[in-house]
């Protein structure tokens, strides 16, 4: 996969208030894997099981599970599942690129 170029409000903006205000650093990597995984948003989705994700950030599932709570809460990423065994499809949302295109 090809480096990818992370956004500055991702590093200045969304990682001290994952990590420091909201106390879920994990929640962070999370977002940074799903959304390295998403090529930066250009790919509409990213499939991902927990055990996945857990593997790739070196995060346990159950820390994983909490931080897919934490982003779609926030509104950072969007999670469907065809059902309930299925592997979700998360879609990574960038809601301050839409308020800077505004």
């Amino acid at each position: 996969m090809p480096a990818a170029r992370i956004d500055p409000y991702i590093v200045d903006v969304l990682m001290p208030d994952l990590t420091g205000h909201d106390r879920r650093p994990s929640a962070f990597l999370v977002y940074l894997f799903l959304w390295h995984r998403s090529q930066g948003d250009r790919t509409r989705g990213v499939r991902a099981s927990y055990r996945t994700i857990a593997e790739a950030t070196g995060l346990s599932k159950s820390a994983v599970q909490a931080a897919v709570r934490t982003l779609t809460r926030r509104r950072l990423v969007h999670s469907l599942r065809e059902g309930r065994t299925a592997v979700p499809e998360y879609t990574v949302h960038r809601p301050w690129a839409r308020a800077k295109a505004r």
